[in-house]
């Protein structure tokens, strides 16, 4: 047995601010669209992984979803401009990522990353 995939299954009632939030700010690509489901989906490949933590990291609430991007200074600027709720700011952590927390239009804390 081998485990293929793994995806964030976050509910919500509106799916369009929801669109809006991952496609239009994070850049995903919509790759299943059944009105009631939306999936949306990178480039390439990625490894899969499911993380588990007592905290956030420097006292921070856990994450529901972590999303790496190649410019987090500028979705933060993005998100920042569109009005999204940022829930802690910009930081470079010492444990090499440089990270900022916003809240989608469900509410669901998503922490936003690159690695240094």
């Amino acid at each position: 047995m081998s485990v293929l995939r793994i995806v964030a299954n976050l509910k919500t009632e509106t799916p369009e601010a929801a669109r809006m939030f991952y496609e239009g700010l994070l850049g995903l690509n919509v790759g299943m669209d059944h009105g009631w489901l939306v999936t949306f989906c990178g480039e390439g490949q990625q490894s899969i992984q499911v993380s588990v933590a007592r905290e956030g990291g420097a006292g921070t609430e856990v994450p529901d979803i972590s999303v790496e991007v190649d410019n987090v200074d500028e979705v933060y600027a993005q998100a920042q401009a569109l009005g999204y709720e940022i829930v802690y700011n910009l930081t470079c952590e010492p444990w090499g990522v440089r990270r900022f927390y916003v809240k989608d239009p469900a509410g669901r804390l998503v922490n936003v990353l690159t690695h240094l």
